[in-house]
């Protein structure tokens, strides 16, 4: 339809929408689940329904027109709404965009790896990451690997660290033998300032700048701003963007220190990110990580050069336990990548963390993409979050507090002497402290670790990775804590227990004996429930019964008030070393242990571990 229509009018029967009566709506629902009072104003609706991140951005529970920047067009600076319009068809025909479809490989055996490379290219994928020398495949192997892989069809994206400058003289040669324009796209993967980052070696820039001056012109790139390390250190949205434009900044002085146009120099980087399973902060990144880059690129004379990027999707985020999860994790990752904008896009396998994955996980992390992206259509239209009033805002925000980050590095003498220094360290040990209590007090829940576990998991069994590098920064992923306790619980001689002493009826005491279930079964602890209507005695007899040594009382605060006090004292009488009460902070006297939503999960679980006498 072109012209509106006299009839239809789509707001037909409705008031008037406005924010103040949107705060009284609101308002009553949370009174009706008393985060609310009957004296709480109406304006106080938007600070209990926000949330901050680890930026310090404000999420809003509701965003208006107004307030942000003019994001731009599509294929034009600032390349918010990404970097290149949609391709034509020789016949003048729209054809699909998308993203180039990236899988990583690091076994470093030879034949399996050709296999799974032959394997992904013929069913969606487009290209080649590859992970050289002593964390993957041997450098000397690259000519056998690549035997069959057409380079003009599929680049490569190398992934050498120290013996970076052997990998590219063997790509070299074989690029040189490919067809006209053939290895266009390819990157060797020179990221000095990234490998020291990662190992705590001093950056050697000659690297880049030397095969730079090799690769300017030629379609294949030099250089590579790794961000996932600072990612994976613990480390803010903002923080990642801001380290990964300082580091940029550093290489673009070196590259036109080395004889080279700006213009070539910006086009010698590519920027690798992590996309998480916050799709909106990940579309953010993206978008916002290409503006603050076409800012650097605009004050350093080139304008019309855009940021070239690459979406990993993260490891820090990726579980050991119940694995299967990291299906969705990825593919809201995938998703917020491609909505973003992205390049390139790779997809982690579900079973990246217990070693090199299968044939099947490989499958199923590439036709993550080839579903998005041929079932869904998500390259068929171009930024599809452009115009939403909280990706514009949540896109200005998260660009402005990573250009904070970028600048109070460029005063601490540029990314080489903020690392030296450890400030990066430090500023980003900061971040990952804060979200290491989340973590603990499951505020940051993870499903299938900190919630919803599964005692009887059966984990695929994997071949071992090689050991990724280090010496550098810390490398964290968020389920760490819980999953150390997981198998210390599992190491011991028999599962560990704890007794729930549930008090009433099934009706009165099932909401907080699931909860605390839920809790102590994240630490690999089972729970033995007693069941329904028992009196103080018949509790203390089925606490001698069960075996344990430590009880959880569950019921509600009526029925704590009426008999928790005796049934606390018949189970200390019954050999208890330990009573938790699942409720409130000192909702009675003779009890100190508590869990509640917000506690601390992880402090609770190691008490109980080491109350049951299990190894850690």
């Amino acid at each position: 339809m072109t012209v509106p229509s006299e009839k239809l009018s789509l707001a037909a029967g409705f008031e008037p929408a406005d924010r103040a009566r949107w705060r009284e709506l609101a308002l009553a629902v949370l009174q009706k689940s008393r985060r609310a009072t009957d004296e709480t104003p109406a304006e106080a609706v938007d600070d209990l329904l926000s949330t901050v991140t680890y930026d310090g951005i404000r999420i809003s529970p509701l965003y208006t027109a107004g307030g942000s920047p003019e994001p731009g067009a599509p294929g034009f600076p600032p390349f918010v709404r990404g970097n290149r319009l949609r391709d034509t068809t020789a016949e003048g025909g729209e054809r699909p965009g998308g993203w180039d479809v990236r899988q990583r490989h690091a076994d470093p055996d030879v034949t399996a790896t050709k296999a799974a490379i032959a394997a992904d290219l013929e069913n969606g994928v487009t290209s080649l990451w590859l992970v050289l020398g002593d964390a993957g495949l041997p450098v000397a192997a690259l000519p056998e690997v690549l035997t069959d892989v057409y380079l003009d069809l599929a680049p490569i994206s190398i992934d050498a660290g120290p013996r970076t400058r052997e990998a590219a003289e063997a790509f070299f040669g074989l690029a040189a033998s490919a067809p006209d324009g053939g290895a266009v796209g390819s990157n060797l993967g020179a990221d000095p300032i990234g490998l020291s980052a990662r190992t705590g070696v001093p950056a050697d820039l000659t690297v880049l700048t030397d095969l730079a001056r090799r690769t300017s012109g030629t379609g294949i790139r030099a250089g590579l701003v790794d961000a996932t390390v600072y990612h994976e250190t613990g480390g803010s949205d903002a923080q990642e963007l801001g380290l990964s434009i300082a580091t940029g900044v550093a290489y673009l002085r070196a590259l036109t220190d080395a004889g080279l146009p700006v213009g070539a120099a910006l086009d010698e980087l590519e920027f690798r990110y992590a996309a998480t399973a916050d799709q909106f902060l990940t579309i953010a990144k993206f978008r916002a990580a290409r503006r603050l880059w076409a800012r650097v690129a605009e004050v350093s004379g080139a304008p019309d050069s855009p940021q070239h990027q690459h979406a990993v999707t993260s490891s820090a985020m990726m579980t050991g336990r119940d694995p299967w999860v990291n299906l969705l994790r990825t593919t809201l990752a995938c998703f917020g990548a491609g909505i973003g904008g992205a390049d390139a896009v790779t997809v982690a396998p579900f079973d990246a963390v217990l070693g090199l994955p299968d044939a099947f996980s490989r499958r199923i992390a590439r036709n993550t993409q080839s579903l998005l992206l041929e079932e869904s259509s998500l390259g068929r239209v171009l930024d599809p979050a452009g115009g939403s009033w909280y990706v514009e805002s949540l896109t200005d925000e998260l660009a402005h507090a990573a250009w904070e980050v970028f600048t109070g590095v460029e005063r601490a003498g540029g990314i080489a002497a903020a690392l030296a220094s450890g400030q990066v360290e430090r500023d980003l040990a900061t971040v990952w402290e804060q979200r290491k209590a989340n973590l603990a007090h499951r505020r940051d829940p993870l499903t299938g670790v900190s919630e919803f576990p599964n005692l009887t998991e059966k984990l695929p069994i994997r071949t071992p990775s090689p050991a990724p590098r280090s010496g550098g920064l810390p490398r964290v992923r968020y389920a760490q804590d819980f999953e150390a306790l997981r198998d210390a619980a599992d190491a011991a001689p028999q599962r560990p227990a704890v007794f729930l002493a549930t008090l009433g009826p099934l009706a009165a005491y099932t909401a907080r004996a699931t909860f605390a279930a839920n809790l102590f079964q994240a630490g690999g602890i089972e729970t033995i429930p007693a069941g329904p209507d028992l009196g103080p005695a018949e509790l203390a007899g089925a606490f001698r019964a069960s075996g344990a040594t430590v009880a959880v009382l569950c019921s509600t605060d009526k029925i704590y008030a009426t008999d928790g006090e005796t049934a606390a004292a018949a189970l200390q009488d019954a050999g208890a070393t330990r009573i938790w009460l699942a409720g409130r902070n000192g909702t009675l006297p003779n009890v100190e242990n508590y869990v509640f939503s917000g506690c601390d999960a992880v402090g609770v679980l190691t008490t109980t571990l080491d109350d049951l006498g299990v190894a850690r």
